[in-house]
């Protein structure tokens, strides 16, 4: 292919990813970033006191560990797995763990245990036949899905089909017994941002829980900066260019442009030139609830009441099904839960480089309604306190990212929405909006490549590596 050049708006991990493809493709390639630092969501910055290093918006990446194109990127990234993928405390019992082994996870589930390797068992075994159709590129080629139905088999495809696009509340109800065993899935489906009573809630739970026992939920040491300088790093020694501080105010002139941005912010760019049926339609496109981050800098680890919470890098805190249900209903109907379903990150528990000696950090946010000014944080540390007596008379500093901040800091994150868009049944495949290539804008040459296009949130790069694909089958190469 002759040198051809392209623009690409964003460096997100998708607009980083897209980037690089195209790089590699021999293509001239220049990524136009409006902030000081590249990465979008994958920033680490002392948010609370000197040398204590907080991630800004995401922290724990299991997609990122399994995304096939950073994969064969071979990454310069040194993954931090800490024993347990995660812990879930409960009132008055031993806290659950997600450990490696499906089998080590099921034994901590009591009566539930052979429901738990019957549920997730398949999908583990069967991983390297799922990852394509999960995590793309989209769409799956019919030979990936031939694959998956031939390692589950008709009976076990239909029956993981049924689950993954569930309700988390009817799947926990239906497939297991315990409230140890619901609370599991329940927790992991919260990360969807959808009520547990939606579909497919289930199917993010579920996914989840197949990372921890394939790849573990590991971060980046140093914060998860790191896997942004890592892909930076990449995208110049396949001779790209990263322009900081160059905001982007309309469509650039290029072969190809590809936009890492949301949907409202593609209509800015683009202007008129949008035809109106598509301009309509991407002002339809429907955020979810936004969260509220909060970081604190500590005297010391979190003193949890079960000391077994200090074996994994993510705890959630929300307890029983019913108790996370309500939590994330409420965004929903504009407002915060008594006792919000809270993420905490512990990372500096097993990456020294985050504090200072002796010292910690933690990470976490709860979900509240879109754009929503409530503050929530008394509610949050009353959560953390409830499983982990004293964690107030550690707190060093503090530091609050409502969702107008988180916006103020990356317009992607609209209304304080991580995931790009509600990822609902209705948005999750079509996304933005229902086209054989949802990559593919109106404009020739131009396409959106962020989290608003298949397969959605996460830090994998999957969104833009599909994007870079699609342009360049268009371009002729």
């Amino acid at each position: 292919m002759p040198a051809r050049s392209a623009v690409v708006v964003g460096s997100g991990p998708n607009g980083l990813a897209a980037a690089i493809a195209l790089a590699r493709a021999g293509l001239d390639v220049v990524v136009h970033e409006a902030a000081d630092r590249p990465g979008g969501g994958l920033r680490t910055e002392e948010l609370t006191l000197p040398d204590f290093r907080h991630d800004v918006c995401s922290a724990i990446h299991p997609l990122g560990r399994a995304s096939p194109w950073f994969r064969e990127l071979e990454l310069d990234v040194d993954w931090i797995e800490s024993p347990a993928a995660l812990a879930h405390p409960l009132d008055g019992e031993e806290a659950i763990l997600l450990e490696r082994g499906v089998d080590e996870t099921a034994a901590g589930l009591g009566a539930d245990s052979a429901a738990y390797r019957k549920l997730v068992g398949p999908l583990v075994a069967g991983w390297s036949a799922l990852e394509p159709v999960v995590l793309g590129p989209y769409p799956p080629r019919p030979r990936s899905l031939v694959s998956l139905l031939r390692a589950l088999g008709p009976g076990g495809a239909a029956r993981a089909a049924r689950d993954a696009l569930g309700a988390a509340e009817s799947v926990a109800l239906r497939r297991l017994r315990t409230e140890r065993g619901r609370a599991l899935l329940a927790g992991n489906a919260a990360h969807s941002l959808l009520p547990l009573e939606r579909r497919p809630s289930a199917g993010f739970g579920l996914m989840l829980l197949a990372l921890g026992h394939t790849v573990g939920w590991p971060f980046p040491r140093g914060g998860a900066q790191s896997l942004a300088d890592a892909l930076v790093e990449r995208l110049r020694a396949e001779g790209g260019e990263l322009r900081l501080s160059s905001p982007v105010d309309e469509l650039p002139r290029a072969d190809l442009v590809l936009c890492d941005v949301a949907p409202r912010e593609l209509l800015r760019l683009a202007g008129p030139r949008l035809p109106e049926r598509y301009a309509r339609a991407l002002r339809g496109f429907r955020h979810g609830p936004g969260v509220h981050k909060l970081d604190w800098a500590l005297a010391g680890p979190i003193p949890w009441r079960d000391e077994r919470c200090t074996r994994a890098a993510t705890v959630h805190l929300g307890g029983t099904l019913a108790e996370i249900a309500a939590s994330e209903q409420a965004p929903w109907a504009g407002g915060v839960a008594e006792r919000p379903f809270v993420l905490l990150a512990q990372q500096s528990l097993f990456d020294e480089s985050r504090a200072p000696a002796g010292r910690h950090t933690a990470w976490a946010y709860c979900h509240v309604p879109n754009g929503s000014d409530l503050d929530v944080g008394e509610a949050v540390e009353a959560q953390i306190e409830r499983f982990a007596p004293g964690f107030r008379g550690l707190v060093l500093g503090r530091s609050a990212l409502g969702p107008a901040a988180l916006e103020a800091h990356n317009r992607n994150l609209v209304g304080g929405d991580v995931n790009g868009g509600a990822m609902d049944l209705r948005q999750l495949a079509f996304r933005p909006l229902p086209r054989p290539v949802p990559y593919r804008t109106p404009l020739a040459g131009v396409y959106l490549c962020s989290a608003s296009t298949p397969p959605g949130g996460g830090v994998h790069g999957m969104c833009g590596y599909a994007a870079a694909r699609a342009a360049l089958r268009d371009l002729g190469g």
